[in-house]
């Protein structure tokens, strides 16, 4: 049984919210925090504001009955959970704390001896030594790990999430965890915590090898996902169908290509490698090389269908450019989700409204509102088009591919 009867989240989004639910599930008094009043109104009266499997069920359930309740102000807990994001500073690729800041600086008046707090927004290495330097900063009537190791009143730990969206509530619960304390005993009171619902292993190691393990898996796979982007285009040159090629390849015992897509979207795979090329520019040459291969492939696809609309027109010399339209298939950054973050899939549909002055149609079943400032038309799936262009592969994508038009599949669904 988990020392712990109140534990409060701060940030109730992809991870926030879901956290703070599977806590409250376990008959754990939640208190969420959000910046946001619509959110926390929301989350109230029993409903979510994002796409997750599953989680409204429990939303609705622990919010009923009393174990989850949303605010815009912190209150006293046991523990608190920071899940905020991490962006980046402008265009330069520089980690972005302030979000980090502002969380501690909120939780900090209400800090009491005995608390824990943990970082769970992935971060660069030492971020969570800075966030103990900035509560330590507002509240010099306690004492911190950095100043008083073992005997402080506050603990702090770091703990990356792990989870795949689509799949966050099983796995919140069945992955393993990494739990980096500032101390030993930081590092077992988070245990302690992740406990409660964590049905795998919780293993222990310091607070900046927490940080770079996290840093180190996303990297892992923008690496290997780059290596199928780069394939993709290589193929393209040479006339290969690149989805048969890696098919083959990955007959090899010990070959596992990954699939080639537009590019790399999402909130860690896309940003979390820059965190160590920020910190480490001269050494990260293989991950920094990886992260501009999958940059570019936006453009690359974009120059796909330019190559489109030329061929259309010149079989088509009847129709002006702006009288072709160019349906877009997906703006989330991975199947079925309703998750736009750092999507390539959203950036090339952007480019191409500025670009193109045909009617540009995305088709995405996920979502029932396009971002603001983006000059399309939100269809459903079946609309006609000149041009179509796959970019996400939904289920809804894969069981027809159109019957009339140009076709461009980035993900070698229509094509197989």
């Amino acid at each position: 049984m988990t020392a712990f009867n109140t534990v409060s989240v701060i940030g109730l989004g992809y991870i926030g919210l879901p956290t703070a639910a599977v806590f409250a599930s376990r008959k754990v008094k939640v208190i969420g925090v959000d910046v946001n009043p619509v959110v926390v109104e929301k989350i109230n009266r029993g409903e979510i504001h994002i796409v997750e499997p599953d989680l409204d069920i429990i939303v609705r359930a622990v919010v009923s009955e009393g174990w989850l309740k949303a605010t815009v102000t912190p209150e006293p807990a046991e523990a608190f959970l920071i899940a905020v994001p991490t962006p980046f500073k402008g265009n330069n690729r520089e980690p972005d704390l302030r979000y980090i800041e502002a969380a501690s600086k909120a939780i900090a008046p209400v800090l009491a001896p005995g608390n824990l707090v943990v970082l769970e927004s992935t971060s660069p290495v030492g971020a969570t030594e800075k966030m103990a330097e900035w509560l330590a900063e507002d509240r010099t009537d306690l004492t911190f790990p950095q100043t008083h190791g073992e005997g402080s009143d506050i603990r702090i730990a770091h703990c990356p999430e792990r989870v795949l969206p689509g799949h966050v509530m099983r796995e919140l619960v069945e992955n393993d965890r990494v739990i980096g304390g500032m101390t030993p005993k930081c590092s077992a009171l988070a245990v302690d915590l992740y406990g409660t619902f964590v049905a795998s292993q919780c293993v222990v190691t310091n607070a900046r090898t927490a940080e770079m393990a996290k840093l180190t898996e996303n990297s892992f796979r923008d690496v290997n996902i780059a290596f199928a982007n780069e394939l993709s285009v290589i193929c393209d040159e040479l006339n290969i169908d690149v989805w048969e090629l890696i098919a083959l390849s990955n007959r090899h015992p010990r070959v596992n290509i990954l699939q080639p897509g537009p590019g790399v979207g999402g909130h860690c795979i896309a940003v979390d490698p820059w965190f160590i090329v920020a910190r480490t520019p001269e050494l990260a040459r293989l991950i920094r090389t990886a992260r501009e291969v999958n940059d570019a492939k936006p453009g690359w696809v974009l120059s796909k269908i330019d190559e489109a609309l030329g061929s259309f027109l010149r079989d088509h010399s009847e129709r002006s450019t702006a009288e072709v339209s160019v349906a877009c298939y997906g703006v989330a950054f991975k199947p079925d989700i309703d998750d736009l973050r750092e999507s390539p899939a959203l950036g090339i549909v952007r480019t191409l409204t500025a670009r193109h002055p045909g009617k540009v149609l995305v088709v995405e079943p996920n979502i029932e509102n396009l971002p603001d400032g983006l000059n399309a038309e939100l269809v459903p799936h079946g609309t006609e088009a000149d041009i179509h262009v796959l970019l996400v592969d939904h289920r809804e994508f894969k069981a027809s591919a159109p019957k009339a038009g140009l076709l461009i599949d980035t993900k070698g669904i229509w094509n197989r």
